[in-house]
């Protein structure tokens, strides 16, 4: 089976793309437990410890914090979950934006 997240980096799965650039994409997830919940993604695929071991980190990080303070102004979380016990549901390295909403329920 193929990786979603490539498939929507290929453009043959769609998005709700945010931010796009040479190694980097956000898009709205399809979950919504809170009002915004994006996906921040490098465009190669790495694992999840990959992405966290790799300098790509850098730019992904970067990327997040910038659209998580634009579309989450009183504050936002990033998140990354590692394992099956931590509910990563995709092998494709990733950060969650969690926003728009006080956080502390959650």
């Amino acid at each position: 089976m193929a990786c979603v997240f490539c498939e929507i980096v290929a453009g043959r799965e769609p998005a709700d793309i945010l931010y796009e650039d040479a190694e980097v994409m956000i898009f709205r997830n399809r979950l919504r437990w809170v009002p915004v919940m994006l996906l921040a993604i490098p465009k190669r695929h790495f694992t999840q410890a990959e992405l966290w071991t790799n300098a790509v980190v850098n730019k992904v990080a970067t990327v997040a914090v910038d659209i998580g303070a634009a579309q989450c102004p009183n504050g936002f979380r990033l998140l990354s979950n590692f394992g099956g016990d931590a509910m990563q549901s995709q092998d494709h390295g990733h950060m969650h934006i969690l926003g728009g909403v006080h956080l502390g329920q959650y």
